[in-house]
């Protein structure tokens, strides 16, 4: 019993040394221990990347829509019109459509990676669906096996089992014995 004593002791003394060390370790700025972490008072927002990639995929449906393209033209079209026949004080883009071009490439620009993560996430949605159905198809493939297999136990078994035509000779055969015997009798 003593001896317990002493390792409960010796293992409350080697705790309290290691918990003095952390507590020493912590209160250092060393490079080598990651801090601690601690509370801000800003509000960090949550970033859902679902969400933004749900949005990329609305916009690059609508980009590619005919209604788009009819919006688009039609935009250029008020815009090259606007600055070739309106007054001159009132054009706010001259004839090499600078402002026109920086437009429509500002939207290319955007445009293209929007599109490229809609058909990633169409990529991924298509994987799994791919996935899905190779399962299925596995499952009823197995099934399908199965069923081949059974079938053909019970033609095996039906091979064996007395048809009703072969009852039906094997009724008449006894018949006619029996009409032969009995008219041996008479």
């Amino acid at each position: 019993m003593p001896r317990d004593d002493r390792s409960a002791d010796d293992r409350r003394q080697r705790g309290s040394n290691a918990a003095e060390e952390r507590r020493l370790m912590r209160s250092t700025n060393r490079l080598d221990i990651p801090r601690e972490l601690r509370r801000t008072i800003a509000l960090r927002s949550a970033y859902d990347a679902d969400a933004f990639g749900r949005l990329s995929e609305r916009i690059a449906r609508f980009l590619g829509t005919g209604q788009f393209l009819v919006y688009m033209t039609a935009t250029i079209l008020f815009w090259v019109g606007w600055n070739i026949f309106a007054p001159e004080s009132v054009r706010f883009d001259q004839y090499p459509f600078i402002f026109l071009t920086l437009a429509l490439s500002l939207q290319a620009s955007y445009a293209a990676p929007l599109i490229l993560l809609a058909q990633n996430r169409q990529e991924a949605r298509d994987r799994v669906q791919y996935e899905r159905d190779r399962d299925v198809d596995a499952r009823t493939r197995a099934d399908m096996e199965f069923l081949a297999r059974e079938v053909a136990a019970l033609r095996m078994a039906v091979g064996e089992v007395a048809t009703r035509d072969f009852l039906r000779s094997e009724l008449r055969s006894l018949l006619a014995d029996l009409d032969t015997r009995e008219g041996d009798r008479v």
